[in-house]
């Protein structure tokens, strides 16, 4: 029997044909299976020299597979072999091919292994399409290190090295290499100490980058009078979506630099220039500029130095960014008095759901306005007017006007000199804010004796995750609807309760609370520290904090300062401390 064949076939092959006329060659070709062609095809490539049996086995099957789609050829396989055999070119050359792309895929694996350990070595892990290497106390040796590297992170879309404020002087080695991440779309440098050459090398090696679409150099402060130099390299119709320049001691020339910045950015969408002083004085120069920002979702002039006719300048380009979100104007402290025009065109904004307008020092003329303002805005979804003590004041009840408001989630009204009938107000209004995530009520004297009034709202309120009471003079009997709100099940979702600098509650209320406690299975921050200039011994109420720990498994950071321990019960506090990884702050 010939090996691979059937007993029928062997028979076959054995059998001469009777009438003579078949050739020896036509009868081996058309009776011999597959088999029988690889075992002579093996023999006789064994005699081709350079050849190993792997690829004449290889090549002999290409020369098969071609026999089978072209029955026509099988009168004359040799010749087809040979021809083959004495080819030696697409052999050698996907043998090259091959040994190139090995050598390439070795040595870029050995290139991210070494980015590995860069990122190891910080405690970040290693991601291809983000570096993120902030507040890790990089140096300019990092910056080195880094640079080099870049060389094989071209699917790197954002490089993150913000917080670290030893490199100052070294940014030049990074930008040098901005070639190899051509895809970057977000670049942060926000507190780095950079220098006026680094500005300089910043600016030249944007044209490598043209995918860019964040900028964030926030806490620089030598970026003050040097704004050009980075900003003159901007392409016509860039990319750049996000600017943030926080705190950059921006001067009046900065100003006339970003302006020309901005008529080259039509995709603008978050602009951040807070706490840069000067820029109230000169807001004029750009408010023409951000007119034409019509894609505008984020403007924040946290402490700009905004005066009552900066605030009715730049409302005058309200109407321009009807895709605005968020509007933060507060920390202007003299633009009181410059709502009272602006107020009416903020009904430009049909999509904003963050107004911050806190520590502006609002005139009764401006919460009048904002009054009759606020029902329209019914996206909105935060609002923080803390530290504008005309709110309590005036004779128009804002907070009555917050009931049009079904998507509010927080209200920051901290600090307002609120009055038991602004109280009343909120109370009411609150119990149509089914989605209220935040409520800040602190240093609020009013509060004290009043939280019964927030009863319904406690117990509708079911993402409330955040309260603040803190200097509220809370009594007994506020703490006694607190307990009760807790132990109906209604504040699960509590991560954090301040009830700080609240000396007017006694011993009572305090029991009555931290026998609740427990049922707070979500709280993650707790406050109960006394005024700076008071102290007091822990009432009987200890122990069921102590026993309330076992069911708090989320608690991380509890205040107990100016409270006045035991030895005892000190050590039993620094005895949880260690075995719950709980930041317990007394003294």
């Amino acid at each position: 029997m010939v090996f691979g064949t059937k007993p029928a076939e062997s028979k076959a092959i054995q059998m001469e044909t009777k009438d003579g006329q078949e050739s020896e060659k036509d009868r081996d070709v058309q009776k011999k299976s597959p088999f029988d062609l690889i075992f002579n095809q093996i023999q006789r490539k064994k005699s081709n020299k350079g050849k190993s049996d792997f690829f004449q086995v290889n090549r002999f099957f290409r020369g098969f597979e071609r026999n089978v789609a072209k029955p026509e050829k099988e009168n004359a396989p040799q010749e087809t072999d040979g021809a083959q055999a004495t080819d030696p070119t697409p052999d050698n050359v996907d043998g090259n091919s091959s040994t190139a792309e090995k050598t390439e895929f070795e040595s870029e694996e050995s290139a991210w292994w070494k980015v590995e350990q860069l990122m190891q070595k910080f405690g970040k892990r290693a991601e291809r399409n983000y570096i993120t290497l902030n507040n890790c106390e990089l140096t300019a040796a990092d910056m080195k290190e880094l640079s080099v590297l870049l060389c094989c992170l071209s699917d790197v879309e954002e490089l993150d090295i913000s917080w670290n404020d030893l490199i100052g002087g070294s940014v030049h080695l990074l930008t040098s290499q901005f070639s190899h991440i051509s895809n970057l779309k977000i670049l942060a440098l926000s507190n780095c100490s950079l220098t006026v050459n680094d500005f300089v090398a910043l600016g030249e090696a944007l044209k490598l980058v043209p995918h860019l679409e964040g900028l964030d150099l926030s806490w620089n402060t030598h970026l003050g009078g040097n704004l050009t130099s980075v900003t003159q390299h901007f392409s016509s119709q860039c990319n750049i979506k996000s600017l943030n320049l926080t705190e950059c001691n921006l001067k009046s020339q900065d100003i006339d630099a970003l302006a020309q910045a901005l008529s080259k950015m039509p995709k603008l969408e978050s602009l951040d220039l807070s706490a840069n002083k000067e820029i109230g004085a000169v807001i004029m120069k750009i408010t023409e500029e951000l007119m034409l920002c019509s894609y505008l979702r984020e403007l924040k002039l946290h402490a700009a130095g905004l005066k009552q006719d900066g605030i009715k300048n730049l409302s005058s380009a309200f109407e321009h960014w009807p895709c605005l979100r968020q509007l933060d104007l507060s920390g202007n402290k003299e633009a009181g008095g410059g709502f009272r025009e602006a107020a009416a065109r903020l009904t430009s904004f049909k999509q904003l759901e963050l107004l911050d307008i806190h520590k502006c020092c609002l005139s009764a003329d401006d919460i009048a306005a904002l009054t009759q303002v606020i029902p329209l805005l019914s996206n909105l979804q935060v609002l923080n007017i803390s530290s504008n003590k005309s709110v309590g004041q005036s004779p128009e009840h804002l907070f009555s006007r917050l009931r049009f408001l079904p998507k509010l989630k927080s209200v920051i009204a901290s600090n307002c000199a609120l009055r038991t009938e602004s109280i009343v107000a909120l109370a009411e209004a609150s119990n149509y804010l089914l989605d209220l995530e935040i409520l800040d009520l602190s240093w609020n004297k009013c509060v004290g004796g009043n939280l019964k009034l927030f009863s319904k709202t406690l117990k509708n309120t079911a993402a409330l995750h955040s309260l603040m009471l803190s200097s509220c003079n809370l009594v007994t009997q506020d703490m006694a609807v607190l307990a009760s709100a807790v132990q109906d099940g209604h504040l699960q979702d509590l991560q954090l309760l301040d009830l700080a600098y609240n000396d007017t509650i006694s011993d009572e209320g305090w029991g009555l609370f931290f026998e609740s406690l427990g049922d707070l299975k979500n709280i993650a921050e707790l406050d109960i520290s006394l005024r700076p200039s008071s102290s007091r011994h822990c009432g009987p109420w200890f122990i069921h904090l102590l026993s309330s720990f076992l069911k708090l498994p989320k608690l991380k950071d509890l205040g107990m300062q100016r409270w006045v321990l035991s030895d005892a019960e000190q050590q039993q506090l620094d005895r949880v401390s260690k075995e719950r990884t709980i930041n317990i702050n007394f003294d």
